[in-house]
């Protein structure tokens, strides 16, 4: 008999302060879950992600709708020749309109209040500061005061987040898990930066990490390429009934805890990496939630890799990989099964 982790709890939720960050595939997908349900977030911390539908920048990049997005995604979303060829943000701030009016998206209205943290590291070789820095202009497009906006880069990180861990990667590193050693926990600047002033980080955590099931979330558990557990981060006077806030946290490609590498195909179980659970307990985020009665939900993306679902590394999907029609991909919509998901999970947070 499968082990069936116990679902995910309520909490006295005020989900009009809600905010959500995310490493490179968590980065793209904290962009799309932000601009899908920008009318239930105050804020959004973006480490190495690109602007909204990026990967539709170029319908010509090939025959197959499907292969021109992830021709788009490998390179003009992270790895453009010059700057010239990263994602425009003003046609993708057109896209977002026109996906509003569409009444797939909530109004880009609700951007204008947000306060924004956005990264990009001097040495990241994944994905270029060029594109960050249109993420950064995408948002201002789209109504964001500069002012509000937090764009960092200048540190000389690589393609991770960065911690105060000195057991974590050098920090120009771009090699996993992704975590980086730069002296300082990145998470707190972020929740800083979206939410003002914070008490300072608990130096012993009172709370604990919960598993809950995630299977509930989602009806088509194949194509939606998730675990089957999610985690999350509760602060025990939060248990104990005291009003809190919830923030997302979504890890990068080969940082869930289910993390397996493909061989021709097949899962390399012997070959899976130790370093699951680092995303969701060393990243600095518990210390802070602790200390400020904030939720802080981990949802988990799984790998895959059939002729159905191609995402061997365990990626967010901001390419296409999970929409029914490749022709007419629903991956950046409210109605793209992730992003269903992590909203539904957030809503029971707060008892809806």
């Amino acid at each position: 008999m499968s082990y069936q982790a116990p679902p995910l709890p309520s909490f006295k939720a005020d989900l009009a302060q809600s905010s959500v960050s995310g490493l490179s595939s968590g980065a793209f997908m904290t962009v799309q879950l932000h601009l899908a349900h920008s009318s239930t977030f105050t804020g959004a911390g973006i480490i190495a992600g690109g602007p909204y539908r990026c990967a539709e920048t170029f319908r010509g990049a090939a025959p197959i709708t499907e292969d021109a997005w992830i021709q788009n995604a490998n390179y003009l979303c992270m790895a453009p020749l010059i700057p010239q060829l990263a994602p425009d943000p003003m046609q993708l701030a057109d896209m977002a309109r026109a996906t509003a009016r569409d009444g797939l998206i909530d109004p880009v209205e609700h951007l204008k209040d947000q306060r924004l943290y956005i990264f990009t590291g001097t040495e990241d070789a994944v994905v270029s500061p060029w594109v960050v820095n249109n993420t950064r202009r995408f948002y201002e497009e789209l109504g964001v005061p500069a002012a509000q906006i937090l764009f960092v880069n200048k540190v000389p990180a690589g393609h991770s987040i960065i911690t105060d861990n000195p057991e974590d990667n050098p920090l120009g590193a771009n090699q996993p898990p992704y975590l980086n050693y730069g002296g300082y926990f990145q998470s707190h600047d972020i929740l800083r930066q979206i939410y003002g002033d914070l008490n300072p980080p608990a130096e012993r955590l009172t709370g604990r990490i919960i598993r809950f099931n995630q299977k509930e979330f989602f009806d088509d558990q194949f194509r939606a390429s998730m675990s089957d557990f999610g985690y999350a981060y509760v602060p025990r006077a939060v248990e104990e009934g005291a009003p809190c806030r919830v923030h997302i946290a979504l890890h990068g490609c080969n940082q869930g805890y289910a993390y397996v590498p493909y061989a021709q195909g097949q899962a390399a179980v012997k070959e899976a990496a130790p370093y699951g659970n680092r995303y969701y307990t060393t990243t600095g985020y518990n210390e802070i939630a602790d200390s400020n009665n904030i939720v802080v939900l981990y949802p988990q993306a799984g790998g895959s890799y059939t002729a159905q679902v191609q995402n061997p590394e365990g990626c967010w999907d901001w390419w296409g990989y999970t929409s029914r029609s490749a022709a007419r991909p629903d991956y950046y919509s409210r109605n793209a099964i992730q992003i269903q998901a992590i909203y539904q999970m957030l809503q029971r947070i707060g008892g809806q």
